[in-house]
């Protein structure tokens, strides 16, 4: 399937399940950008030459990755329940994922350390972070469906990461295109956000949630990616491709 089409099936499973999608990811969203707005003025507020984060602050990192992993479980068992077919509410979802946090914050964690390597080492030697960052971006594409394989697949998070690795082989210009789509929406989210921070933090909170909310489109176009390749499942990418 081209990438365009894809993207067209995800568009139309995003604005037909809008209204549900919202209520399943916004109050987690908005729980996760005010976090990140806290964190980030703490360290615009901290000595450069000698920094200091306390317990706080390292509770306020848990509790970010706890809440990520919650509203990617959440919103990948939706996407994998209405692929079915099957009419579920959010408070069914949420429940549901909940058995899927563990595996996922230990998966979020060995992906994550082996995409920022490589940045991290290059960009040691100055000049080549640049290189770093390209390999980085890379390895972010070949392990996007690590979530997909904890919570559809059901592998536990090692299995994922080489589950992903190697299922992305085919696909790998794909995922990157359809990741490429976070460019636009951050510089734009970025903008905005800076202006709404000048009226209040209100604002700015709303502003952030609202366009981490259409971010959420790049998961869905990723599932849908996902769901075309699939091969343990032929019936279930009939049933996604009705559904959309």
């Amino acid at each position: 399937m081209s990438l365009s089409a894809i993207l067209t099936e995800a568009y139309n499973f995003f604005r037909n399940h809008i209204s549900q999608l919202a209520a399943l990811t916004f109050p987690l969203l908005l729980i996760q950008v005010m976090i990140q707005l806290w964190l980030g003025n703490e360290m615009l507020q901290a000595d450069i030459e000698n920094p200091q984060f306390g317990g706080i602050h390292a509770a306020a990192m848990m509790l970010l990755l706890l809440i990520f992993s919650i509203l990617i479980a959440a919103l990948t068992l939706y996407l994998e329940v209405r692929s079915r077919g099957h009419d579920v509410t959010p408070a069914m979802v949420l429940k549901q994922s909940l058995q899927f946090v563990p595996p996922l914050l230990l998966a979020g964690v060995f992906s994550g350390l082996a995409i920022l390597m490589p940045f991290m080492m290059f960009a040691a030697f100055g000049g080549f972070w640049l290189v770093g960052l390209v390999i980085s971006f890379y390895l972010f594409a070949r392990l996007a469906y690590v979530n997909f394989m904890v919570v559809v697949e059901q592998l536990t998070p090692l299995a994922a990461i080489k589950a992903s690795f190697a299922f992305t082989g085919p696909i790998t210009v794909k995922t990157i295109a359809i990741l490429m789509l976070y460019i636009p929406l951050s510089l734009i989210s970025g903008s905005v956000s800076q202006l709404a921070a000048e009226v209040g933090f209100p604002l700015q909170l709303i502003s952030d949630t609202i366009f981490a909310f259409f971010g959420l489109f790049v998961n869905v176009a990723l599932f849908r990616l996902y769901m075309v390749n699939r091969k343990t499942d032929d019936v279930a990418d009939d049933d996604h491709h009705t559904e959309v």
